[in-house]
């Protein structure tokens, strides 16, 4: 009997869980975006490189990583 008490509590814990995740979920929209939008947000996304030669793009340096500053050498050592 003890048995049958714990699986019914446990299916109700479980059916409650379910419910829950259910009615919280979400559900993707459309994309009701014209083509001609779609392959602008494309062109926008893609990575500064591959601008490098449109005088029209936002971003038409090299970001600061690629600068090759690096990290500076400290004198070696004497031995002593």
């Amino acid at each position: 009997m003890n048995k049958e008490l714990t699986r019914k509590r446990l299916q109700k814990r479980h059916d409650r869980h379910v419910s829950r995740a259910k009615a919280g979920a979400k559900v993707s929209e459309p994309d009701v975006r014209t083509p001609e939008q779609i392959e602008a947000a494309r062109e926008a996304s893609r990575p500064a490189a591959s601008r490098m030669k449109d005088p029209n793009a936002h971003y038409t340096s090299p970001s600061v990583r690629n600068k090759g500053g690096g990290a500076t050498k400290s004198p070696q050592k004497t031995g002593d």
